[in-house]
């Protein structure tokens, strides 16, 4: 069960294409430094920006560095002595680009964050971004509503993992989830059995899927050789491919042994396939043709020195000041509706899932 419908993306769609609309003169020069080309969203976030600008007339420098923190400072050093005009930064860690972005600062160009925000610098112009706290609260939900489908009443053995502990979203997510499981395990309603608790605990460095599977593995092995596990909050479809592999290398989905319930996001490939043969059981998706469409207005308007439209001022503290942002709405996708929501939407097409 979704807990934001298929119709409601599609009026997210509409919503930020009226925002990426070119009402401004479109000349100048974006740089757009992405983190890696490891995950499949990264490079429809890019491609997806690139093809924006270029069709409004602007000259674009797109660089991936491949989650390596000094490729990305080099990419971006790079892009300001080449003279952009803006650079749209998704960070790999939002709390090593202070030099640079005072190098920014200093040569007149203004930085947008794009999806992470970017700490400890006070030259972060703006943010664009989902609600992350919202993507936690409905991994949650999700996850507790699979339980109860597939577990009955419980109570339930779950475990949880985390995002990068150097990408700030990942406290967003967590916190979000959080803040609906919190309740039911001080209630009994759900056991952490291996009381493994905090980003500090569960992060999972860089996002990778091998280091979440090789964690899911000793979980397995310490935890649950007597005891069965029915849940685990996933916070990326990356490490969620990744605890699958474990749970499945041990029987879960087979021989009676029912799949846990495991959440994900970013709506990737290899999860909508996951979903529909019954194994993951839910994913967040995060459209990024709107928020690249969101960042391309952002970036018109503040090169026509015009203020960008935002709808927070409140939530991104990133250590000098409050960034003003523009949040988007996630939308939680399960096998009861990826049709109506990725499909429906032009994200996917029916034969790249079937």
């Amino acid at each position: 069960m979704s807990f934001v419908k298929g119709g409601i993306a599609t009026a997210i769609l509409g919503a930020g294409m009226i925002l990426g609309t070119s009402a401004y003169a479109s000349e100048g020069y974006v740089g757009i430094a992405m983190p890696t080309k490891s995950s499949a969203r990264w490079i429809s976030d890019g491609e997806s920006m690139v093809k924006l600008f270029e069709d409004e007339g602007y000259k674009v420098d797109l660089q991936y560095a491949e989650d390596e923190i000094p490729n990305q400072l080099a990419q971006i050093e790079n892009m300001i002595v080449k003279g952009v005009d803006v650079l749209v930064i998704a960070a790999i860690d939002g709390t090593t680009l202070s030099n640079a972005l005072e190098n920014a600062n200093a040569a007149g160009i203004e930085v947008i964050a794009y999806d992470r925000l970017i700490k400890n610098s006070p030259y972060v112009s703006y943010y664009a971004t989902f609600d992350n706290f919202q993507v936690g609260v409905q991994q949650a939900k999700s996850l507790v509503s699979g339980l109860e489908e597939r577990f009955g009443n419980g109570p339930y053995n779950v475990e949880l993992f985390g995002g990068s502990p150097d990408d700030n979203n990942a406290y967003f997510f967590y916190n979000g989830a959080m803040s609906i499981l919190q309740p039911m395990i001080d209630a009994g309603k759900i056991n952490i059995v291996s009381a493994q608790q905090g980003m500090d605990t569960v992060g999972t460095l860089r996002w990778d899927g091998s280091v979440a599977q090789a964690r899911m593995d000793n979980l397995l092995s310490t935890y649950y050789t007597q005891k069965t596990l029915h849940g685990v909050l996933s916070p990326y479809d990356g490490l969620s491919i990744g605890i699958l592999s474990s749970l499945k290398g041990v029987g879960y989905g087979s021989g009676g042994m029912k799949m846990p319930i495991v959440t994900g996001q970013d709506a990737e490939l290899p999860s909508i396939k996951s979903i529909v043969a019954g194994e993951q059981y839910s994913t967040i998706f995060k459209d990024t043709r709107v928020l690249a469409d969101v960042t391309v207005g952002m970036v018109q308007a503040v090169l026509n020195d015009v203020t960008p439209q935002i709808n927070d001022t409140e939530t991104y503290d990133n250590g000098y000041k409050v960034v003003p942002s523009f949040l988007l709405e996630p939308v939680a996708v399960d096998v009861s509706d990826w049709e109506e929501v990725l499909v429906g939407s032009g994200y996917y097409q029916s034969n790249q899932v079937k």
